[in-house]
């Protein structure tokens, strides 16, 4: 058998690129042939845990030789941004394609931080970014008007601080092939009164916006004519949407408080489809939308804490007439209306067509024993003819 030192040095970098970078690094005293071996590695993995650590990525990014830095991680607490935009800016120059950075809180030191870190101009024209993902409210998104894009298709933005209102529009209108976007807003850092995402290219979107952001009634728009998947958790009270309809959307998960109806108009083309039903109190509350159907739905899990559930639910399962799978999780509520069954008994029509044609799996969840429940489960089993399995459990 060969000596290792006899394999190329193409090879041995691949070998020692499977090694965290300081053992990488530490391979350098091996032999003069393994001396700068290190610095030719494709994904450097420049974590922060520590000071020491600020001296060593100062010390070895700068000589890294690879002519394409595949992807770059930078997660950090207390430290003077001056640095990470100067790691940032060397990165850029060796065509950087994942860049990672995250604020990283700890010991409650960073939470007392004021000091925002603005990224170099050089990374919004970075023609060979593919992935960008920042995390972190002490991260400032100030986006220059020359920004472009080209390569990006992967947009994480999770409690950054926006330099103004228009800094997410601006950049995602220079991403002309953005396909993955994810958003989480929290009061920490939110400074925008409403989000506007148009990109034409995008396929997979999530939203997540806490309860405290701002909420002065400026509408969030959704344009995303090519969107497969969307996900939307927003906590605040009083929201609203307007959105372009979905029609390539595949899947969706929707736990909102406001403007349900007006979002399920627009998602009717989606196929699986998760919703969470816990913000309307009274049945007048949410205004059943005429005339829509869910041709392509199959597969529906309901999360409901309300007390007209079941009048909800029966509303829904008559608008999809190819459901296949109906996973239900009904939370503990107090009942306030007497919800009546024999209207449903009493028209063969009123009978969903799907419990007819398609409906095979039926998982119930939380069952408390209330006479509702019987009510709607007496109803399903009656009128479901196609069911191959049913799973009733107590919460």
């Amino acid at each position: 058998m060969g000596s290792i030192c006899e394999l190329s040095d193409d090879l041995l970098v691949k070998i020692i690129s499977f090694l965290p970078l300081k053992v990488a690094v530490s391979t350098s005293i091996l032999s003069k042939q393994w001396e700068f071996l290190w610095m030719w590695l494709p994904k450097p993995k420049y974590e922060l845990t520590g000071q020491g650590y600020v001296e060593f990525i100062d010390k070895n990014l700068q000589l890294h030789g690879a002519p394409v830095i595949e992807s770059l991680l930078i997660v950090f607490g207390l430290l003077k941004p001056e640095k990470i935009k100067l790691w940032v800016d060397i990165a850029v120059s060796r065509f950087l394609r994942e860049l990672s950075i995250r604020y990283l809180l700890k010991n409650g030191y960073a939470l007392r931080s004021r000091v925002l870190l603005s990224l170099p101009i050089s990374l919004y024209t970075c023609v060979s970014l593919m992935t960008l993902k920042l995390d972190g409210k002490n991260i400032a998104v100030d986006v220059p008007q020359t920004v472009c894009l080209p390569s990006l298709t992967t947009l994480e933005l999770k409690r950054v601080k926006y330099s103004n209102e228009d800094s997410l529009g601006l950049l995602l209108s220079h991403c002309p092939v953005l396909e993955v976007l994810l958003i989480k807003r929290s009061h920490e850092s939110d400074n925008v009164r409403a989000l506007v995402v148009d990109v034409p290219s995008l396929k997979w979107l999530s939203l997540k916006i806490g309860e405290e952001c701002s909420s002065d009634g400026s509408d969030n728009v959704i344009v995303t004519p090519s969107l497969k998947y969307f996900r939307i958790k927003d906590c605040r009270d009083s929201p609203t949407y307007l959105l372009k309809p979905m029609t390539k959307l595949e899947e969706a998960e929707i736990d909102v408080k406001k403007d349900i109806e007006k979002i399920l108009e627009l998602i009717t083309f989606v196929r699986r489809l998760r919703l969470r039903v816990a913000s309307f109190n009274s049945v007048e509350e949410f205004v059943y939308p005429a005339g829509i159907v869910f041709n392509q739905l199959e597969h529906l899990k309901l999360d409901v804490c309300n007390d007209y559930w079941s009048k909800f639910l029966i509303w829904l399962l008559g608008n999809s007439p190819k459901l296949r799978v109906l996973i239900l999780y009904v939370y503990w509520r107090p009942i306030r209306e007497k919800y009546e069954l024999g209207n449903w008994e009493s028209k063969q029509s009123s009978v969903p067509e799907c419990f007819l044609r398609s409906l095979e799996t039926f998982e119930y969840s939380g069952y408390m024993g209330k006479q509702e429940e019987k009510d709607f489960l007496s109803f399903v089993f009656k009128h479901a003819c196609c069911l191959k399995l049913v799973n009733k459990k107590a919460p």
